[in-house]
């Protein structure tokens, strides 16, 4: 480990992305039976469910031009306290309608948390480092979506819905205190700048920093730091942009090769029960994170040194591979080769496209760039469960997986016109 990226700064940001990762997803699995249990009908139970990808995919862009004007300190501490409170909520909702509502709280808090502590980790490592820490912060990711529904599913059999969602909000309390423990506050670079200056009485600017020792420096400091912060408030939600500009080929990207993981994580267990096949779907992601570990511990130094084309094409027939696997899985072995399989098509490229769409963007720009990368996901997260149900209805099951494979030739034509483009990223330009 080299000590410039593993400061304590990114270790409780890494720690942090676990555990808020891991409080929203020992929800999940849960959610919709409790909805239920709550007295909600299928159709609004899925409402429930889905609600917090709908809340993410529209209040994603502005999260992102939040975090270019706003301490992500400061946003990331509203997220987890939003999280804490949507969970909390889950614990004493006598209705599904109330359940609704903390729902859409938690969402926001998880979009908040999602953007600001991605943006925010690529403030507090050099610049040089940004593909490695991405990888490490997505290692962080995976092992929560792979831990948490299987300890979710665990605790519900035995102690009840209320009692589980316990644990997730003691997680969202641990990603509060993590936060505190970040000395660097990820100040916006404008921000930081207009802080360390104010005007004097002429309206000539005045380092604050050659006058520390006088009550009246300090407290015009004060005044327009406090001015500087109101005005960033303002400026966050004047003008938002939904895409970062540099960065959209990675939403392309993401949508493209999110779709299959996604309509895995969505369908598996009814597509594994279609083909009678005997082996057990929640052996699937336990191969997955495993091996995904694995990978991205291996190469987690090579994210900053290789161009983007590389992994592209590996992660590429990586995805081939894994969705004609998919049509026979039969036994346990072959189970463990798709897991592997996915665990390197979407698993490495969920990493290099998050430090691509980071180094693609200027410093100033790095939420928004954040946002857009997540803005792919955010889409197939919402489309591929629908997808997975209409392939369901209007294919013959061994069609299944090969129809996902539909989406590769469009992720073949993005990166083919944008391909110097994300080439050039691995130089590590500065803006």
């Amino acid at each position: 480990m080299t000590s410039k990226l593993y400061t304590r700064d990114a270790l409780c940001l890494m720690g942090a992305s676990f555990f808020f990762m891991f409080s929203t997803m020992l929800v999940t699995p849960l959610i919709n039976g409790y909805s239920s249990a709550l007295g909600a009908h299928e159709v609004f139970a899925g409402v429930v469910t889905g609600s917090m990808s709908i809340i993410a995919l529209i209040l994603r862009p502005l999260a992102g031009n939040l975090s270019d004007h706003i301490s992500k300190y400061r946003l990331s501490v509203i997220g987890s306290v939003l999280i804490f409170i949507g969970v909390v909520g889950y614990c004493i909702s006598p209705t599904s309608q109330l359940l609704l509502l903390f729902r859409l709280v938690n969402g926001v808090g998880f979009v908040l948390a999602t953007v600001c502590m991605t943006t925010w980790l690529s403030f507090v490592v050099p610049r040089e480092h940004v593909g490695e820490a991405m990888g490490m912060y997505g290692l962080m990711n995976a092992l929560a979506m792979a831990v948490a529904p299987a300890i979710g599913i665990a605790l519900y059999n035995v102690i009840g819905y209320r009692e589980t969602f316990v644990l997730s909000a003691v997680a969202a309390l641990l990603v509060f205190f993590l936060v505190q423990c970040v000395q660097n506050k990820g100040e916006a670079p404008l921000v930081a700048k207009r802080t360390a200056q104010h005007e004097d009485a002429d309206g000539k600017s005045v380092d604050t920093s050659t006058r520390k020792g006088t009550s009246a420096g300090a407290d015009g400091a004060g005044i327009v730091a406090k001015r500087n912060k109101r005005a960033s408030w303002t400026q966050a939600f004047k003008n938002v942009r939904v895409f970062q500009k540099n960065a959209f080929p990675i939403t392309l990207l993401m949508l493209c090769f999110s779709m299959p993981y996604f309509a895995t994580q969505a369908d598996l267990v009814e597509y594994l029960q279609h083909i009678e096949s005997p082996v057990s779907a929640g052996l699937f992601f336990i191969f997955y994170a495993i091996i995904l570990l694995v990978i991205r511990l291996f190469f987690k130094k090579y994210f900053d040194r290789v161009r983007y084309g590389v992994w592209f094409w590996v992660c590429l027939f990586a995805t081939i591979a894994f969705l004609v696997s998919m049509m026979f899985v039969h036994t346990l072995g072959l189970m463990i080769l798709s897991a592997g399989l996915l665990s390197v098509g979407y698993g490495i490229i969920y990493s290099v496209n998050q430090a691509t769409a980071m180094m693609l963007a200027p410093m100033k720009e790095q939420g928004l760039a954040s946002s857009t990368f997540y803005f792919g996901i955010d889409l197939a997260m919402v489309i591929a469960p629908i997808l997975g149900g209409c392939l369901f209805a209007f294919v013959p099951i061994q069609a299944f997986y090969p129809s996902l494979l539909a989406f590769l030739p469009v992720a073949l034509i993005v990166y083919c016109v944008y391909r110097k483009q994300l080439n050039q990223a691995v130089s590590h330009r500065t803006w």
